[in-house]
């Protein structure tokens, strides 16, 4: 094993972790902006009300993204274990 081969399977894996979150991330995100308006707006100041929306909406993003999720990691995994043979050489 290269310190090459070392640093580009690090950059695989943490791209990987990075476009798997991306979509929950966005999702709360929009989500939070959302509802911080809405507070702004109204002018409630209730610490609890950002939560349940955005626990919500990453739940059900979840459930959407899940089969692209899967198949991502699955991918990911059939890959590494077909090539082990050529990482312990």
């Amino acid at each position: 094993m290269t310190p090459e081969f070392v640093v580009s399977f690090a950059k695989e894996g943490l791209i990987l972790t990075l476009a798997l979150s991306a979509p929950m991330l966005v999702i709360g995100l929009v989500v939070g902006l959302a509802v911080s308006i809405f507070q702004a707006v109204t002018s409630i100041s209730e610490m609890t009300l950002t939560f349940i929306p955005k626990i919500v909406a990453v739940f059900l993003g979840m459930i959407f993204f899940a089969p692209w999720m899967l198949e991502k990691i699955t991918t990911f995994t059939i890959k590494i274990i077909n090539n082990i043979p050529m990482y312990i050489r």
